[in-house]
């Protein structure tokens, strides 16, 4: 009998683990269902309310004088409810959207596609087709109620009031997978900045999105809002940018590089703020629009000349002469040489058989008419005579390192930290690089041809202009930067504090000193302005493996209290005075002065029409006789999808 009640005491046990078990099973069940598995919620919610996003206006972009450069108009997207969607006549929606069964078919498995649409539910709105015209959702709003389950929802479209600057204003496009995957915020169908100021300045542009809670009846048909509106989130709009360019100028340099390859970069000296970024050749930013941007990108992306690559940041160049002004500051601050140390030049560097080659000019010559003059052979024994000294450094390798971190002070060698994506950084070597390629058999015979700027050396143009700026500042710089003022917020400090490149002021003063002669009795005459402007300069001819020498300008202006640097590259266009120094002229005269006087109208002309293109992009066995004629005369432009010269009319300049 005992024997039989124990052991209903343990069936007792048993049956009531059980029953505890199931009970555990079915509250981590409901935990589930009811708290971590959203899909189920939203279901329950589902059936009763319809959460609509509100999408913000993207913030409003101006120039420094405030001319409106971007702005929104409104736009629309179809999107839906999977699991509300019922049978519907799919021909008459393809028809009413314009687009093909396929296309539908294709769109529908693509949103289905979870790895194309992470957190994809048949319970969350999602988007079929984006940027419906407004003729075309007022059609289709009138056909709607055929299509159950599909909505209209409102957003904005960007749009331009200048076809200038494209690359410096990026566009936006959807976002893909990955941005998604990275940033909450976004969804399928959202869009984002993808370059440019518009990808940078992002987070401040895009604003917050809102949301609108409706109630739903038993048909799931919308009733109203739930609750009249209270627990609805308004969106907020993104903030308001104010650039630092002149939109007028950037516009000008645009105009003046057409049919052309290079670069043209103002800073303002004082500020940091970058006054036109000109890469060449641009794009009008309106292409990247709307259902065209896939078509229109493709025909930017396969161009040759590469019109979506922002030479103003991204492009490294040789900088040729103008890094003359940057040695001199080094031999000054080492003790190398004094303002008047003088060098022997008859025609090069005798040390080396009169290599590298220089041209005629006053022998010898202290540091002041060297750079006037540009002179070769001056900063190539300024550069054996600081390598080569014992009294000042142990050895060559501590000598070369010591110059490398000056040049790093002033702005090279590193990215300057623009507030634009994608800026690269040039190239400085350092004694480990020489060592690397020598096997520490190296000295300044070695390396001699990076004191007038060609060798491993490279630069950006944002670089050079920054060392107008520097030169200007007479030892500082503020990290160059294009967004002048964010509404209601303040900027970075990296835009404001000033950074000292750690040479002496006095220093800076014998190299304006030469900058100044280069363009009264020098190398840069043609810039020299009205008497109320005095401009300092430096050209520079940048050797080119590809094909004709690159011309360049460095300068600033007024002399004292400058208002603007500058730097101007144009590829495969030979000497320094023969486009850089025309273009800086007519570009400072544009700033300062607000035109070109009349007398310069003739050289605004022949710099406009003038074509110059690196012959390598071009098959031209194709060209006939006229129209290479037309070509050299600077009467026609490049058709370089068809390897063909077309004439042109002169543009007007904005």
């Amino acid at each position: 009998m005992a024997k039989i009640n124990l052991d209903l005491a343990k069936r007792k046990y048993v049956l009531g683990g059980i029953a505890c078990g199931i009970v555990i099973i079915y509250i981590i069940q409901l935990f589930n269902l009811q708290i971590i598995n959203s899909e189920y919620k939203s279901s329950a919610d589902g059936n009763a309310f319809f959460n609509r996003t509100l999408y913000p206006s993207r913030g409003k972009i101006s120039d420094r004088n405030g001319k409106l450069l971007i702005y929104n108009q409104p736009t629309y997207d179809l999107v839906y409810i999977p699991r509300e969607v019922q049978p519907f006549d799919t021909l008459d929606l393809c028809k009413t959207l314009n687009i093909t069964r396929e296309q539908f078919d294709k769109r529908l498995n693509d949103v289905r596609n979870r790895r194309l649409n992470p957190g994809y539910s048949t319970y969350t709105q999602q988007t079929l087709m984006t940027q419906l015209t407004t003729q075309e959702s007022g059609l289709l709003q009138e056909k709607l109620y055929k299509f159950p389950g599909f909505f209209i929802q409102k957003r904005t479209l960007r749009q331009y009031n200048y076809h200038n600057a494209g690359l410096l204003f990026g566009y936006v496009a959807e976002v893909s997978k990955s941005q998604m995957e990275n940033d909450s915020y976004y969804t399928r169908g959202d869009y984002r900045g993808i370059s440019g100021v518009e990808s940078s300045y992002e987070k401040y542009l895009r604003g917050e999105k809102g949301i609108e809670i409706l109630l739903r009846d038993a048909h799931g048909r919308i009733q109203g809002k739930y609750e009249n509106g209270k627990n609805d989130v308004a969106p907020v709009s993104g903030k308001d940018l104010t650039l630092s360019i002149d939109i007028e100028l950037q516009a000008y340099g645009e105009y003046l590089m057409q049919n052309k390859v290079g670069s043209i970069v103002m800073i303002e000296p004082a500020t940091g703020e970058i006054l036109c970024m000109v890469t060449s050749p641009a794009y009008d930013p309106s292409m990247l629009l709307g259902r065209d941007f896939s078509k229109n990108y493709q025909e930017l992306e396969n161009n040759p000349l590469k019109p979506l690559f922002n030479r103003a940041i991204q492009g490294r160049y040789p900088p040729g002469s103008i890094f003359k002004t940057a040695q001199g500051l080094i031999f000054l601050q080492e003790g190398v040489i004094n303002e008047n140390t003088m060098y022997s030049c008859l025609g090069g560097y005798p040390p080396l058989g009169g290599r590298p080659k220089c041209h005629g000019h006053g022998s010898p010559l202290s540091l002041v008419p060297a750079i006037a003059t540009s002179c070769n052979s001056y900063f190539c024994y300024g550069l054996a005579a600081m390598l080569g000294s014992r009294k000042l450094y142990r050895n060559t390798p501590e000598a070369f390192d010591i110059w490398e971190n000056h040049m790093r002070g002033m702005g090279f060698g590193n990215t300057l930290g623009v507030d634009l994506p994608s800026e690269k950084r040039g190239f400085i070597p350092n004694s480990n690089f020489y060592n690397r390629n020598y096997k520490n058999s190296w000295n300044a015979s070695t390396i001699i041809s990076i004191a007038i700027g060609q060798g491993e050396v490279t630069v950006t143009p944002l670089q050079a202009a920054n060392l107008a700026a520097t030169i200007a500042n007479r030892g500082h710089y503020i990290v160059p930067h294009i967004v002048k003022d964010i509404q209601d917020t303040p900027l970075d400090s990296i835009y404001i504090h000033k950074r000292e490149t750690g040479v002496k002021k006095e220093h800076y003063q014998s190299i304006v000193k030469g900058m100044a002669y280069a363009v009264t009795g020098g190398t840069c005459r043609a810039i020299n302005l009205l008497p109320d402007i005095e401009v300092c300069g430096k050209t520079g001819t940048a050797e080119n493996p590809h094909g004709k020498d690159h011309s360049i300008f460095l300068g600033f202006a007024p002399r004292d209290n400058p208002k603007a640097a500058i730097f101007v590259i144009v590829e495969n266009a030979g000497y320094g005075a023969t486009f850089g120094v025309p273009v800086g002229r007519l570009m400072m005269q544009k700033y300062l002065k607000g035109e070109a006087p009349e007398s310069d109208k003739p050289l605004e002309d022949r710099i406009a029409n003038t074509v110059i293109y690196p012959q390598t992009f071009f098959n031209w066995s194709h060209i006939n006789k006229r129209n290479m004629e037309l070509f050299q005369s600077g009467a026609g432009s490049v058709d370089v999808r068809k390897d063909r010269i077309i004439p042109f009319a002169p543009r007007e300049n904005n």
